[in-house]
């Protein structure tokens, strides 16, 4: 029987940017563009110039670019990275070719052009082999007393207080199955029975939950330490967490960097109110007077390769950043992903009072 044409049934207008487009838009095609998970830049005269790829936004980000940028101010980025140039082929390629070509230069899409380098069609990885699966498991963690938010958490869970007429936590439960992740376990401490009252199996929100107490608060690195028979990557995240981040994306990341523990970040700008002092030895080289610096800062969610757990102690106090460090140190592969997505951490009443607002707004959903 003949192989199936996998080409022609591909609008690849709808994934062209161009030089001048912001990147905040060509975010939106890749997220438009589904399992596709490109946007193609063009030039002028359509000629292509770059495929651009989630972990080619996040990367620029992570290099400083703002995301209202112009997406040709990544390609000095791109041309440092193993495929300078983006990797194409001829109409016509047969089967075995292009997946030999893919395979070969690490590639999950490969364009297809005409004579004039104009691109007619898209052919994906995934539909010339059966790609290993894309299941993960996560956790979400629960324990903590949320004392910042009293008297809200007097007698619920933080992770149980209301966003938008839902639980903060059923929302994360629910950007986790958008994701396929449909096994989760959660680690509770702090009037564990309102979770469980809520959720029970996990089987009215389509999903399996089972639960981990924490007898004493063992911090969010400790509380890894009473999973057991962990022999596969998994989803960490802090209960506290509202945000419309691409799980899915985070996993590919983790993957791509072949990763022992990805830590998901978040860019914060802040106005330092003196003015700062650059000096070279004892001499003052420049001032800047109330300036506004940009860092970024830990976002509550992680992806864990097994061997991490090799650094957890079962029943010891263990902060996250302190498990991040220690792995660090030993010389494991720690990467971050910046998080450009919808994010806020509800561990204070004012942030969880912006968090509702933003709702109303419809800045996440």
């Amino acid at each position: 029987m003949d192989e199936p044409d996998l080409t022609g049934s591909i609008d690849v207008s709808l994934l062209k940017v161009r030089r001048a487009t912001p990147i905040r838009e060509v975010i939106e095609v890749i997220d438009r563009s589904g399992r596709l998970s490109v946007a193609l830049l063009v030039d002028d005269q359509d000629h292509l110039v770059a495929t651009i790829t989630d972990g080619d936004v996040r990367r620029a980000i992570l290099a400083g670019l703002q995301i209202d940028a112009a997406v040709e101010r990544m390609l000095p980025l791109k041309a440092t990275l193993p495929n300078p140039e983006p990797i194409t082929a001829p109409m016509g390629i047969d089967r075995p070719s292009a997946l030999a070509l893919m395979q070969a230069r690490r590639v999950r899409q490969l364009p297809l052009v005409d004579a004039d380098r104009r691109v007619v069609d898209l052919m994906l990885l995934a539909d010339l082999i059966e790609l290993p699966p894309e299941s993960l498991r996560a956790v979400i963690m629960a324990g903590g007393f949320g004392m910042r938010l009293r008297p809200l958490t007097e007698n619920l869970p933080k992770p149980m207080l209301p966003v938008g007429g839902r639980p903060l936590m059923e929302r994360i439960v629910g950007r986790l199955k958008e994701s396929g992740i449909d096994h989760i376990v959660v680690t509770t401490h702090y009037k564990p029975e309102k979770i469980v009252e809520h959720f029970g199996n996990g089987s009215n929100f389509d999903v399996t939950m089972t639960y981990v107490q924490e007898d004493v608060p063992l911090g969010t690195g400790g509380a890894l330490g009473l999973l057991q028979n962990v022999n596969e990557p998994l989803l960490v995240i802090n209960g506290d967490i509202l945000t419309d981040v691409d799980f899915g994306a985070l996993r590919d990341y983790h993957r791509e960097y072949g990763a022992d523990l990805t830590v998901g970040v978040r860019r914060y700008t802040f106005n330092v109110p003196y003015g700062v002092v650059e000096n070279s030895g004892a001499r003052v080289v420049r001032i800047d007077e109330k300036p506004e610096m940009t860092v970024f800062v830990n976002a509550g969610i992680y992806i864990l390769e097994p061997k991490v757990f090799d650094y957890v102690n079962r029943g010891a106090h263990l902060y996250m950043t302190d498990l991040i460090q220690t792995v660090i140190e030993a010389g494991l592969v720690v990467v971050s992903f910046p998080v450009h997505e919808y994010w806020m951490d509800v561990g204070r009443t004012d942030d969880y009072m912006r968090a509702q607002a933003d709702g109303d707004s419809g800045k996440w959903g």
